[in-house]
């Protein structure tokens, strides 16, 4: 019991992680620029800079959703749900421009299960007792 405790712990935080650094150092700050490049290419040029950086409070706020453990399982849906549709949008419109190009939707979908399973399999394992 204690080891499925310690599994869910430290994958609710490697999700905080993970949303908090792609939204405060790679979007906000900007220090991977290739992510505001895809911006501009979705959704054009003009207001790239700003939706960057909208994405990017976004994804602060879903880390601190995340961490804040309330309405887990509506979290890891719009997690799903926004990794999905954010990989296949550059899946087909700007595969060049992602890390290891179309590969990236398999890291995307791995990434997809992992939060699936905390969520909907680890999690109530140890609620219910």
């Amino acid at each position: 019991m204690q080891k499925l405790i310690t599994w869910n712990n430290l994958l609710v935080y490697l999700f905080s992680i993970i949303w908090f650094i792609n939204g405060l150092f790679c979007k906000i700050f900007n220090l991977v620029p290739r992510h505001q490049e895809i911006v501009s290419e979705i959704l054009g040029a003009n207001y790239s800079r700003c939706f960057t950086i909208a994405i990017g409070i976004g994804e602060v706020f879903m880390a601190v959703w995340i961490l804040s453990r309330r309405f887990s399982r509506l979290s890891a849906l719009a997690q799903i749900v926004l990794i999905g549709a954010m990989n296949i949008l550059e899946f087909f419109l700007v595969p060049q421009l992602l890390l290891w190009g179309k590969f990236n939707i398999l890291f995307a979908f791995s990434f997809i299960i992992l939060v699936y399973y905390q969520a909907f399999f680890l999690q109530p394992k140890f609620e219910k007792k």
